[in-house]
């Protein structure tokens, strides 16, 4: 068995969508977290997805950044699903990570993860310098918990914004969930997060888990494809239940082998 992978998730092959990429490593114990971020800074990946075994269909999980640990990585978290699917022959497992758990798995329908949905926490102005930031005028602006949802009048608008990184960096919020109508699916957006060494994230689930009930509220629809509009591109489809939101997404493993530790 391989204990390493790299995976892309949330392609589309058809439209050109390369997805997000992730390596995700299998361990026996929890390892220190300073040895975690050197790992993910050698693994230079948008995110290193950390799994030891808690009990049969359990792990704990750590996402890191190259640069910094991730509270919440939706993408990570569909890779560990290709990844036990593929190396363990699992194909239903829960996921424990700090601040709740994440069940994810394959079906007939492919890979997908079910998550809390991130709801909005306040209808509110946009930050002073928001629109000259992003370049593009602001129809709407929500904060959550996660990151803000920034409403955009059109998907050309969304996919023609050209950010100032750096101007955006100067304002409070650590990321935005840029969002528009879709012209051939329910919407589109673009994950901003100027803070960090990524800056737009390709193809963000922890964006999704905010934007399906906040578009799915919009729409009257509990089940909705999305297009993350980002220069890899991700494909999504997106439904809200009671209370969670369920992603389903491609994939396709990049490499795999084994991770000396």
């Amino acid at each position: 068995m391989n204990n390493f992978n790299i995976i892309s998730v949330f392609i589309d092959q058809e439209k050109g969508f390369r997805g997000n990429n992730a390596a995700v490593v299998l361990l026996d114990s929890a390892p220190s977290d300073k040895q975690m971020a050197l790992w993910a800074e050698d693994l230079n990946q948008p995110a290193t997805t950390f799994l030891w075994p808690e009990k049969a269909g359990h792990y704990q999980v750590r996402w890191f950044a190259p640069d910094e640990e991730i509270g919440l990585c939706g993408h990570g978290s569909l890779a560990s699903a290709v990844f036990l699917k593929k190396e363990l022959k699992e194909e239903k497992a829960i996921l424990h990570y700090r601040d709740g758990h994440i069940k994810v798995g394959c079906d007939e329908g492919g890979y997908f993860m079910w998550i809390n949905p991130i709801e909005v926490i306040d209808h509110i102005p946009a930050p002073k310098g928001l629109e000259e930031a992003l370049g593009i005028e602001v129809h709407d602006y929500f904060s959550t918990s996660n990151k803000d949802l920034v409403l955009v009048k059109s998907e050309e608008a969304l996919r023609n914004m050209k950010p100032d990184f750096k101007a955006l960096s100067k304002l409070e919020p650590f990321g935005y969930a840029v969002t528009a109508p879709g012209e051939d699916v329910d919407f589109v957006s673009r994950t901003l997060v100027p803070k960090v060494q990524q800056l737009e994230d390709h193809a963000t689930g922890s964006s999704h888990a905010a934007l399906t009930p906040f578009w799915s509220e919009r729409l009257m629809k509990d089940k909705m494809d999305a297009l993350q509009l980002s220069p890899r591109g991700g494909a999504f489809h997106c439904e809200m239940h009671m209370n969670q939101v369920l992603l389903r997404g491609k994939a396709k493993t990049i490499c795999s082998g084994k991770f000396e530790l």
